[in-house]
């Protein structure tokens, strides 16, 4: 089944704010609002690799604690780690 770009970012949005800990819910779910629209395909396909990643490690990463995980060098994840968070 191919998803269209309109259904891909609906299923992104909806996992990165349903993630099973309130505070990767808030972090993923503002950083996905912020930046959904201005993403190309590739974009999207590395988000969606992202939001793969158990919330532990992304939480480190995002921290720059040690992680469990090797992150790639890519667009998404330096977004992601550069984000500045506020309520």
């Amino acid at each position: 089944m191919t998803l269209n770009i309109d259904q891909l970012k609906k299923k992104i949005i909806y996992r990165s704010n349903y993630r099973g800990t309130k505070e990767m819910d808030k972090l993923l779910g503002a950083f996905t609002k912020k930046y959904i629209d201005e993403l190309n395909n590739e974009d999207l396909a590395d988000l969606e690799k992202l939001l793969d990643i158990d919330d532990a490690n992304l939480y480190n990463f995002f921290n720059g604690l040690v992680t469990d995980f090797k992150f790639k060098d890519n667009k998404i994840n330096l977004l992601y780690k550069n984000f500045k968070y506020s309520e």
